[in-house]
Formats: structure tokens, C-alpha cells, sequence
């Protein structure tokens, strides 16, 4: 029994990394776009990644 508490503490523990570093990112955009766009492709992980970069350092990101 104490066995199970721990997998499960441990993978909570996991998946809330995960949320929090933005690892999951692509499973977080699939899930999205599989409810919003059913009949569209979705972009490959390379390209997806490819494109958060662009977006993440296209624009000036300074406070002065």
C-alpha cells in the first residue's frame, strides 16, 4: 500500500514539473487543437518548438 501512495505522489509530483517548466507544452497545444481544429493537421513537435521561439524572442523583451 505504501507503495501506491508514493507512485502517485510521484507522479503528481512529476506532472506538476512539468506544467510548471512548460515541458508539456506540445501535449498541452495536441489536446488543444484536437478539440478546436478536428480536421487540420497538427504542426510537428520540431515545428511547434520552432514556433514558440519565434514568438518568445521576435519581440523586444526589455522594460526599458
Amino acid at each position: 500500500m505504501p507503495e501506491d501512495v508514493t507512485v502517485r505522489y510521484l507522479r503528481r509530483l512529476w506532472h506538476f514539473v512539468r506544467e510548471v517548466t512548460g515541458d508539456n507544452a506540445y501535449d498541452r497545444y495536441l489536446a488543444h487543437h484536437r478539440l478546436h481544429h478536428p480536421g487540420q493537421p497538427p504542426l510537428s513537435p520540431r515545428d511547434f518548438y520552432r514556433q514558440q521561439q519565434e514568438r518568445k524572442w521576435s519581440r523586444v523583451s526589455r522594460c526599458c
